[in-house]
């Protein structure tokens, strides 16, 4: 059997190696744009809104490939959608005719209200600003530090578990040890201990995160290798003389793709609960960029009174939306998997 290239019984369908790698490279050009848009917005000038252009197209071709491999779902199909009208909000946010989201306009206008001939489809918060353009500018906070942090979790966390998966003996043990005290913690424990002696913030929460969520990814991918080390195309690769990392990344690490992809869509939206909470509490993203933990914790105190509820009712339905998005993506992933290995892909 040719290793770079496996084929799956009963299914009459090739897998090749180079499909995942191909697809985290245009996620690559679709996520850099949007990371230094928010994070190095204020220091790129004038470039700071056209450098998500590169990022639209790899995001298009990204969605169209997910949404073939998700034929077998219409529930993860949905997820998609969801998910998917959020990530083009916070690509499309510079492009749309919105307010300024930090702009004081007219205090607490409710929806469908106008003022000076603007029109407050979701209304305005109690400083003015338009709740529209605080929803969709949030997003792209709440998205690309979610994203991030998760990514930056699933890169550690599954170098740790190839390893110990693989290697095994005192690798295994050390690696193990030392996440099983990290998940000896609670996770909303873990995260508040780590932003109190870290400060708030975007990158000390994906420290927080990382530190949180890095461990459990390491258990998947160690059960994963562990069952994968002993498949033939593997052994044949340690045959020949592959390398170690040879053997990790481009013989393992891509047929063990499905469960991953699973637990990362999941995983995605429990961080994103995690930064609305811990923004919602102070620890999180900090002011003045909208975001929609900041948005929930401001309108925690008018809410109260039924006609203000809406301040807070968007933001939070923002945020359940997502988390839904993400997690039907997972659901529908996963019921997929128990009638196919793998996504269908046509034989060359």
């Amino acid at each position: 059997m040719n290793p770079a290239r496996q084929e799956y019984p009963g299914h009459g369908q090739q897998v090749t190696h180079n499909r995942p790698y191909a697809i985290a490279t245009l996620a690559i050009f679709a996520w850099l744009p949007l990371m230094l848009h928010v994070i190095a917005g204020s220091r790129l000038g004038m470039a700071r809104d056209w450098i998500l252009l590169p990022a639209i197209p790899a995001a298009i071709v990204l969605f169209l490939i997910a949404w073939r491999a998700l034929a077998h779902s219409t529930m993860a199909r949905t997820g998609l959608c969801i998910a998917g009208f959020w990530i083009a909000m916070a690509l499309l946010a510079p492009f749309l005719p919105l307010a300024d989201p930090n702009k004081p306009l007219a205090p607490f206008a409710v929806p469908g209200s106008t003022h000076e001939g603007y029109l407050f489809l979701l209304g305005a918060d109690m400083k003015g600003r338009d709740m529209l353009a605080r929803v969709v500018w949030g997003c792209q906070r709440v998205i690309v530090w979610g994203g991030s942090a998760t990514a930056i979790a699933y890169l550690f966390g599954t170098l740790a578990g190839l390893a110990a998966g693989y290697w095994r003996g005192w690798t295994d043990t050390i690696l193990s040890f030392l996440g099983n005290v990290a998940l000896s913690f609670p996770v909303m424990v873990l995260f508040i201990l780590i932003l109190n002696v870290l400060g708030p913030g975007g990158f000390n929460i994906i420290i927080a995160v990382t530190f949180a969520s890095a461990p459990a990814v390491m258990r998947i991918v160690r059960g994963l290798t562990i069952n994968l080390r002993e498949e033939a195309y593997v052994k044949a690769a340690q045959m020949r003389g592959e390398r170690a990392l040879f053997i990790l990344l481009v013989e393992l690490l891509p047929n063990m793709r499905g469960p991953l992809l699973a637990d990362l869509a999941l995983r995605l939206g429990y961080t994103i609960v995690a930064i609305t909470a811990l923004t919602f509490l102070g620890l999180g993203l900090q002011p003045p960029d909208p975001d929609w933990g900041l948005m929930i914790a401001e309108a925690a105190r008018v809410a109260v009174l039924w006609k203000f509820a809406y301040m807070l009712l968007i933001p939070a339905l923002a945020v359940t939306s997502l988390v839904l998005g993400f997690n039907l993506i997972a659901d529908g992933m996963t019921g997929g998997r128990a009638h196919a290995n793998v996504a269908p892909e046509p034989a060359p």
